[in-house]
C-alpha cells in the first residue's frame, strides 16, 4: 500500500522544514503532498524553495488563508497513494508512529485509523483546559455516534483512500476533526485506535486553535448527527 502524506501549513516557518525531514526520515511516504494556506510569515517562500529541489514533494498553494480543513481537503483530494495520513506541521506529532498508525489498516482490521493521545503513550503534561475540552468533545461524539473514542480531535488520522475520497467535507477551519468523525461513524466505517506520543505547544508558541473552535466542533457534531 503506498501511503501519501498531507501536510497542510498556515505559518509554520520555524517548523515545517524539519517536519518534513522528518517525515522523509521515517521512509514510509510514497508521496508528500504540503498545502500552504496563505501564509504571510514567509513560509510559503520557503517552501517554494524545497519544491524546486526536491521532485518528491508536491506543493499546492491557497490564494488566502481558508482554514485548515480547508487545506486538509486540498491535499486529500490530490492525493494518489493508498492510504492518506494528515500530519500537521508544528512538530507536535511524531512521524516515527507511522508505522504504528498504518499496521491495522494493513492487517485488515481498520479502514481509519486514529493517534490517541490518551490511551497511555507518553506526552507533555500540560494545557489541563484544552485537554478537557477534547475529552468533552470526544465524550459528547461517543454519545451521539454510539461509539468508544478516546480521542476524537486527535490531528494523527490515516483513511484508506477510496473512503476518504468518496466522502463529502465542507469544513473549512478545525472543524474538520468531528465532521470527518461523524461521517465515517454514521457509514459504519472500520475505525481503529493506536496509543501515540503527544507534545503539545502552547497558546504562546503559536497554537491556534480557540474557544470558538469548540464552538464550531460541538455544532458539527449536532448538525451531522441529526441535520445532515
Amino acid at each position: 500500500m503506498e501511503l501519501t502524506v498531507v501536510v497542510p501549513v498556515f505559518n509554520e516557518r520555524n517548523t515545517v522544514e524539519e517536519i518534513l525531514r522528518r517525515v522523509e526520515s521515517v521512509g514510509l511516504a510514497d508521496e508528500i503532498i504540503v498545502v500552504d494556506d496563505g501564509s504571510t510569515d514567509g513560509t510559503r517562500e520557503l517552501l517554494q524553495e524545497l519544491a524546486a529541489k526536491r521532485p518528491d514533494l508536491r506543493l499546492i498553494l491557497h490564494d488566502g488563508n481558508q482554514g485548515k480543513g480547508a487545506a486538509v481537503r486540498s491535499g486529500v483530494r490530490a492525493a494518489n497513494g493508498d492510504l492518506v495520513l494528515i500530519q500537521d506541521a508544528d512538530l507536535e506529532y511524531d512521524p516515527r508512529e507511522y508505522q504504528k498508525l498504518l499496521t491495522p489498516i494493513q492487517e485488515d482490521k481498520a479502514d481509519v485509523v486514529f493517534g490517541s493521545r490518551f490511551l497511555g503513550a507518553a506526552r507533555r503534561p500540560t494545557m489541563f483546559w484544552h485537554m478537557v475540552a477534547n475529552k468533552l468533545l470526544t465524550l459528547m461524539t461517543n454519545l451521539l455516534y454510539n461509539s468508544i473514542l478516546s480521542d476524537m480531535e486527535t490531528g494523527y488520522k490515516v483513511f484508506r483512500r477510496d473512503i476518504i475520497q468518496a466522502i463529502p467535507l465542507r469544513a473549512r477551519r478545525f472543524d474538520f476533526e468531528p465532521e470527518i468523525t461523524a461521517k465515517l461513524l454514521k457509514r459504519r466505517i472500520r475505525i481503529y485506535e493506536v496509543p501515540i506520543t503527544f507534545t503539545p505547544r502552547e497558546y504562546d508558541e503559536g497554537k491556534k486553535i480557540g474557544l470558538k473552535d469548540a464552538f464550531a466542533a460541538t455544532w458539527a457534531l449536532l448538525r451531522y448527527r441529526f441535520f445532515d
